[in-house]
């Protein structure tokens, strides 16, 4: 039987339904389509926003670049005083090795009273200097001999300045930008190697290596392997966080496509050498392999060893896991696996493995956890620098900021410091670590800053008592009293006597000011030079009321000492609070003439490009006749030489001239010193922080601190040549009258042209012997002191 045909009312429903789901299917692919489209739009549009933050930051400004401040470049000449041993130490600072294959620059070798090194080189203000091989030969009086390797005479050699610190963002990143092509190959390779063998070979992303590395980890239950290529790792330090999110990782998957389709490998290679993360130092970040092989083995990339390399290298997959300090073995594991894939890559060859995995880590002692080595010193840097820079510029701009700090005379400053207050602590059954101290040494003519200590604990970040500890300071004032006397030559000369008799003063309010000398004597009448080698404080308390004590605060004002101080008769013997940086303002005038020297600690900055930005070269002003001041000096030499400063020659000999002047506060709660030589000048305070009495004058506390630092720096004997209305006389010391060389007792004295004694001595013979010498041409009147 022929089947049923179906009716056209049956088909219907089908013909509906089939209608139906094509318009399904037709708005399905709409929708599907616009989707698509939204999604691509979204898609192009985030890529695009990644592609422009990509270049954003890797074409413009990458980082923040700190300031680095280095210490004064040491300059070599013959003749120069500077010794052998000056040098070696020096290098050492520096980082430079003591071997005898001078093949790399950072190396050194001793041969009797040469030194043979292969000086590094170094971008200065006029120009970089090259690294080159040179002979230095040492005579008894410093360097004799310079010799190139072309055997041709160097007149003159920079060696590069110490790098003392930095002034760091918010953020405190630090590093040291390096050039790919000063990056020895044996890195590049040896890095590539362990981090990322194909690294050359694929677009910013290794399917291969995500693939071997996702199956380690399931083969272990648990994450041991990345497959992150050196492209994912810079874009994960340089623009994402370190979560483990899959967005993060997907996102870092698609900027390292951008990034390599934009740049090529050796900008990429680059900019990861200086980005990634190895090491921390306090708030301090170091970033970059530039500034990592400073920080653990002071020395530049371009000196390392296999060994050292390999631990940098090793370091890079946990930098506080494999850190040298604080995990040894760890690290040591970790380095010596990494010598194996350098081996078996052929980058270095058996033996060289060999010796790599034998030698130690040979990291350097922990740096300290601040900005700086010195960082009593750099805070006198940062308040003078923000006279003329914002700190955002001295924080992101890169600058180069060239210090006055000598580096030898900063160690020499601690160290003196710190074993002399030990010493006296054990010596007088003190607390350990109870007394504090200060000291600050510039250069005698120019006032730069040589050295400056901030208390005991000279490398870490406290209280700086040289620029902020406000003390009495005792009698450092007394030689502005003499300095105002001897500026009226009509009525005062180094001879003219004083009243050391019992002195009684009243103020309005009726209250008795009487002033005591120290060993609780009066000594009658006294010559004015006498009185302030003794420190007699009753003969100098009467001049300077004699003299009136608004001149004598004038004259403080202009040796250099800018506080206001109080106007009644106790601060002519130091009831006066000051810093030691206030104090070396008024003798640094003393020692430079006459000329107030503003005290400077920067010499240069330049920008990262080397081009000078600003130069703070010496400014000079006359505030003191200095005929006056050299009188002044002449009666500070005779502190040092009769006076309270007379221990100094227990370690000195009596050739060696200087000049100084002790202070000691009520109490005995503070013991300072001042002095200078030819060369330098030095001011140490002494003290307890709760200000309870030390025990100390200036003579047994300061000095002594003092003495010590001055021998272990060396310092030339001073020698000033007298003004030209300064003439010298023969002078009865017992008398002050004018004598001949052959009266016995006679003494040559200095005075002002005009303010000779009218009166002779008995010993002059006839008119014709004229009774005196007049001599305008005596190179110094230091000949009387050393018996020449």
């Amino acid at each position: 039987m022929p089947g049923k045909r179906k009716s056209n009312t049956d088909k219907a429903p089908d013909c509906q339904k089939a209608a139906e789901e094509k318009l399904f299917g037709h708005k399905f692919l709409r929708l599907a389509i616009k989707l698509s489209i939204i999604i691509t739009v979204l898609l192009a549009g985030y890529l695009i926003f990644l592609d422009i933050k990509i270049i954003y930051k890797f074409e413009g400004k990458k980082w923040s670049l700190p300031a680095h401040v280095y210490a004064r470049t040491l300059e070599l000449y013959s003749n120069a005083p500077y010794t052998k041993e000056q040098l070696a130490t020096e290098l050492k600072l520096l980082g430079y090795q003591q071997q005898k294959n001078l093949d790399k620059p950072g190396s050194y070798h001793i041969t009797g009273s040469t030194i043979s090194v292969h000086k590094r080189g170094f971008d200065f203000s006029d120009g970089p200097e090259p690294a080159r091989q040179l002979k230095i030969t040492f005579t008894r009086e410093g360097v004799g001999r310079i010799t190139a390797e072309d055997k041709q005479a160097a007149d003159l050699i920079r060696f590069e300045p110490l790098l003392i610190g930095g002034i760091y963002p918010k953020q405190a990143e630090d590093r040291i930008l390096l050039q790919l092509q000063d990056v020895p190959e044996i890195f590049i390779n040896s890095l590539v190697s362990v981090e990322d063998k194909v690294f050359y070979r694929h677009y910013g992303v290794s399917p291969r290596a995500i693939a071997r590395a996702l199956l380690s980890n399931i083969k272990a239950g648990k994450t041991v392997q990345g497959g992150s290529t050196l492209t994912q790792q810079l874009v994960k330090n340089l623009y994402l966080s370190s979560d483990r999110k899959l967005s993060r990782k997907i996102n870092e998957a698609l900027m390292s496509l951008l990034l390599e389709l934009h740049y090529d490998k050796p900008e990429i290679l680059e900019t990861y050498l200086n980005e990634i993360y190895l090491g921390q130092a306090g708030e301090r970040a170091i970033h970059g392999f530039g500034l990592a092989s400073y920080f653990y083995f002071e020395r530049p990339l371009n000196e390392l060893k296999p060994s050292q390399i390999a631990l940098l290298i090793g370091m890079v997959k946990g930098p506080s896991t494999y850190n040298p300090r604080r995990n040894p073995d760890k690290a040591t594991s970790r380095r010596n696996l990494v010598i194996d894939i350098m081996l078996e890559d052929k980058i270095i060859t058996a033996k060289q493995a060999k010796q790599a995995r034998q030698a130690p880590l040979g990291i350097t002692k922990y740096p300290a956890t601040g900005p700086s080595r010195y960082p009593a010193f750099m805070e006198l840097v940062r308040s003078q620098l923000k006279q003329d820079y914002q700190q955002e510029d001295l924080e992101s701009e890169g600058l180069k900021i060239f210090t006055t700090l000598d580096p030898l005379a900063q160690d020499a400053a601690e160290g003196a410091l710190e074993k002399r207050l030990s010493r006296i602590e054990k010596e007088r059954k003190l607390k350990k670590k109870s007394l504090q101290g200060a000291v600050i040494v510039t250069s005698s003519d120019a006032g730069e800053v040589l050295a400056l200590v901030g208390g005991r604990e000279a490398r870490y970040s406290s209280f700086n008592r040289a620029l902020n500890a406000n003390r009495q300071v005792g009698s450092l004032l007394k030689p502005a009293i003499f300095a105002t006397a001897l500026s009226q030559p009509e009525k005062y000369s180094m001879l003219t006597l004083l009243d050391d008799s019992p002195l009684q003063v009243r103020s309005q309010n009726g209250q008795v000011w009487e002033p005591q000398n120290y060993d609780n004597e009066f000594h009658g009448w006294i010559p004015l030079y006498y009185a302030l080698a003794k420190s007699y404080n009753v003969a100098s308390a009467r001049l300077g009321l004699e003299l009136g004590l608004e001149n004598v605060l004038d004259t403080l004002s202009s040796l250099g000492i800018s506080k206001k101080l109080p106007s009644y008769p106790s601060v002519l013997l130091g009831a006066a609070e000051l810093a030691p940086i206030e104090v070396m303002a008024m003798y640094q005038t003393l020692a430079a003439n006459g000329f107030q020297t503003p005290i400077r600690a920067i010499r240069d900055v330049l920008d990262t490009d080397n081009n000078v930005l600003n130069r703070y070269p010496i400014r000079l002003q006359q505030v003191i006749d200095p005929s006056v001041a050299y009188l002044t000096t002449a009666s500070m030499i005779e502190v040092m030489r009769n006076g309270t400063g007379k221990s100094f020659y227990s370690t000195f000999p009596e050739s060696m001239i200087v000049a100084g002047k002790t202070g000691t506060s009520n109490d005995l709660r503070d013991s300072w010193f001042a002095g200078f030589s030819n060369d330098r000048l030095g001011i140490v305070w002494v003290g307890n922080d709760d200000n309870e009495s030390t025990g100390l004058t200036g003579s047994n506390g300061a000095l002594r601190v003092w003495t010590d630092m001055m021998k272990q720096t060396g310092i030339q004997s001073l020698s000033l040549a007298p003004p030209d209305n300064i003439e010298f006389a023969w002078i009865e010391q017992s008398s002050g009258r004018l004598a001949a060389d052959y009266c016995e007792g006679a003494v040559q004295f200095p005075f002002i042209r005009g303010s000779l004694p009218h009166d002779k001595a008995d010993c002059i013979r006839d008119r014709r012997s004229i009774g005196y010498r007049i001599r305008t041409n005596v190179k110094s009147i230091w000949e009387r002191l050393v018996g020449e």
